[in-house]
């Protein structure tokens, strides 16, 4: 009885190129940017035009010309290989020279071309050492950055709200879009008791890491005083007080809290030079701003601020903003602007919190080709009183 045995399968070659590292030509970063042939010629066709002149002419030794195509190698060529073209350009020129000589200056002649020769490829590759050690360097910084930033974005993202608030009457919807990793602005959304709710919108002047770092100091104060006492006034200033001793004079605040009491229907609110917040009024399809009434956080010792008030029906519509949406440009130069953006409220004043939320920043992104400037706040607050309708897009 015979067994059939399984063909036998030819064992997987290892590359070459990885364990022989003589038949990997070029450096690693020269190889990766195009054909390895294309830099060996190059220094083989220099060497040969190098030799060739060399043979031609008898008057004077041409044999220092080599540097040239040596220098070329020491650039494009491994280290080994580098080295190893000297030898080879002595020979080419010792055996093709046609100049007579004695025998004696031809051996120092040699031996002196040899000394140049790999003093200028040491010099040559010792630069491209250092220069492949700082790119490393600076590479391995670049990513320690990078994730630094990540973090610090996750750090600022435990700050922002993560639920929808349990407040009867209310839809509420915000989004933080941040032009770079981190970003200034940041809103919230606390509750503070079963009818009545604190929304904070706020942007740090300026942007990246030091815009962020004073965001977390300020929603870290902002959610402090929310548990501490409800007189939206002695928040802001004790915000105040508490930017001016961590903050530079160059850094300040803009900030538009509110307070929502459902059962009362009424909206107070404290604009410190923030962008006024749009209340659009759904009996009247009237749009009314809810303009700043005191100067940002962190200017000056003192912050005089007033606190203004607005009634609430059902089907009114709150849409607080940065800046970043209404100075999203397009590639004319032209500002999204207040007014463009009032007319996405009242067009998408019928729909959910969630999706008037989402219409203004798509609105705003077709309109700057989702290349905003500045980081991009949304926080839409609707009054669903007596369970007012709302359609889904």
């Amino acid at each position: 009885m015979s067994i059939a045995t399984p063909p036998l399968m030819p064992a997987k070659l290892p590359d070459l190129r990885k364990s022989v590292p003589l038949l990997a030509p070029l450096r690693k970063d020269v190889a990766s940017i195009g054909p390895a042939w294309l830099p060996v010629a190059l220094v083989l066709a220099t060497i040969a035009a190098v030799a060739y002149a060399d043979h031609l002419v008898l008057s004077i030794s041409l044999v220092y010309l080599y540097i040239f195509p040596l220098g070329i190698g020491a650039i494009l060529l491994r280290k080994e290989l580098s080295y190893s073209l000297i030898p080879v350009c002595i020979l080419l020129h010792d055996h093709w020279s046609p100049r007579t000589i004695h025998p004696g200056l031809r051996i120092f002649d040699n031996l002196l071309a040899l000394l140049s020769f790999s003093f200028v490829v040491y010099i040559i590759r010792r630069y491209i050492a250092q220069r492949e050690l700082l790119a490393k360097t600076i590479q391995q910084q670049r990513d320690d950055l990078l994730q630094d930033v990540e973090l610090a974005a996750q750090v600022q993202r435990m700050f922002l709200p993560t639920g929808k608030p349990a407040i009867g009457g209310l839809e509420i919807a915000g989004m933080m879009q941040p032009a770079e990793g981190v970003g200034g602005d940041y809103y919230n959304y606390i509750p503070i008791g079963a009818h009545t709710i604190q929304t904070v919108i706020a942007d740090v002047s300026g942007k990246g890491v030091p815009a962020a770092l004073l965001m977390s100091a300020t929603a870290a104060a902002m959610q402090l005083g929310a548990s501490h006492g409800r007189n939206m006034l002695e928040q802001v200033e004790r915000l105040n007080k508490g930017i001016l001793s961590v903050s530079d004079p160059e850094r300040y605040v803009t900030l538009l809290i509110a307070e929502i009491d459902t059962r009362k229907r009424i909206i107070h609110y404290v604009n410190c030079g923030h962008n006024p917040a749009l209340l659009f009024r759904a009996k009247t399809g009237t749009l009314t701003r809810m303009n700043s009434s005191c100067p940002p956080i962190g200017l000056s010792p003192e912050e005089v601020c007033e606190l203004a008030s607005a009634d609430l029906m059902a089907g009114d519509v709150v849409v607080f903003y940065t800046d970043g949406v209404t100075e999203a440009e397009n590639r004319h130069g032209e500002e999204f602007g207040l007014e463009r953006l009032s007319g996405v409220v009242r067009r998408g004043s019928s729909l959910s919190a969630e999706d008037l939320m989402v219409n203004i920043y798509n609105t705003a992104a077709d309109f700057c080709g989702d290349d905003f400037n500045d980081d991009v706040t949304i926080l839409v607050v609707k009054c669903s009183f007596d369970g007012s309708p709302t359609v889904s897009s």
